[in-house]
């Protein structure tokens, strides 16, 4: 068995690789080749905290990843440890045998990254330059990233509670060669002025309370919201929802189950799930339309599914198997 850290497999596998290999791994789920059992979810309320296990597999291929993540929101402030903490477990489906374990912390955050980056790529406009990130947390990076994969950005605005924060994210990006220096890079203090003149918006929080006002977005903006994962928790307000032209879902039940802004909306008479525009893989295949005109006002919603990150196991599993990475145990 490989056993990879997180370092070792950020050194091996980044963005391109996994907007690659998500994008693939969608087309094989709608030629019904994946397998996507319904995720299990125990909730330790007394810290706002719970853990996931996500089992999935892809069966042209025969290969099968389950992962177990745990979000701790009060980890960095009480002990110091990540929010988000996971291991993936890879498995050859066609004779059992446990093929990886790798951490699944980087994987997250790069997989869901991917998602924004297919959904830009095909929701924002062309032209768009002007990124605003709001909430600058351990999901918002590869957030970025995925942007930047898809886009020419010129300027990027960064909204935070803490401002020392947010001037610490820009400096890892020039830092880490994620931009160029002609790249501006400005934190905000006002989130509605950063929201007036942004192109793209990449919300990454865990508000639970709609974190700009939906008036404040331009026409032809394109929005990623990824932070809000339970029913209770809302990162936009309906005023966004109803002028939304286009809402694409990552995964149609689990929007349902766990996009608190689309669930209060639903339930408000605000939008309906009737109106959704389509899931991400329908997207990618072309069954439903991307961006129509410079006018629209589209809103990609995650909350996560196993085959997204069975996309990203499966292709770092296959880089490592080929080029030696990671350490080999007998298990």
């Amino acid at each position: 068995m490989i056993i990879m850290n997180e370092q070792q497999i950020m050194d091996m596998y980044g963005m391109d690789d996994a907007i690659s290999d998500v994008e693939a791994t969608l087309r094989s789920l709608a030629d019904g080749k994946i397998d996507n059992p319904l995720r299990t979810v125990i909730g330790f309320p007394e810290r706002s905290a719970s853990v996931l296990y996500m089992p999935c597999a892809d069966l042209q291929d025969g290969i099968a990843a389950s992962k177990t993540v745990s979000i701790f929101p009060e980890n960095p402030k009480a002990n110091g440890l990540p929010t988000t903490q996971g291991v993936v477990l890879v498995t050859d489906a066609t004779d059992g045998r446990h093929l990886a374990t790798l951490n699944a912390s980087y994987l997250t955050r790069l997989r869901t990254g991917a998602m924004s980056g297919l959904a830009t790529d095909r929701l924002a406009r062309q032209e768009a330059s002007v990124l605003c990130v709001i909430g600058t947390g351990g999901m918002a990076y590869e957030q970025v990233l995925g942007v930047l994969a898809v886009r020419d950005i010129r300027e990027i605005l960064l909204v935070n509670p803490t401002r020392s924060k947010a001037e610490a994210f820009g400096e890892r990006l020039r830092r880490e060669g994620r931009i160029s220096g002609d790249v501006r890079v400005r934190v905000v203090e006002d989130v509605n002025e950063a929201v007036k003149r942004a192109d793209i918006i990449n919300c990454a929080t865990r508000s639970e309370t709609p974190v700009f006002d939906g008036e404040a977005v331009r026409p032809g903006t394109h929005v990623n919201g990824v932070g809000s994962y339970l029913p209770h928790m809302r990162e936009v307000d309906e005023t966004f929802i109803r002028r939304c032209s286009k809402i694409i879902a990552d995964d149609l039940h689990g929007v349902q189950e766990e996009a608190g802004e689309l669930i209060h909306a639903n339930r408000s008479g605000a939008w309906s799930f009737d109106d959704l525009h389509g899931e991400l893989v329908h997207l990618v295949t072309g069954e439903v339309s991307g961006r129509g005109n410079d006018d629209e006002i589209t809103f990609f919603k995650c909350v996560g599914a196993a085959y997204y990150d069975l996309a990203v196991a499966k292709g770092v599993y296959r880089k490592a198997e080929a080029g030696g990475h990671g350490v080999q145990v007998e298990v």
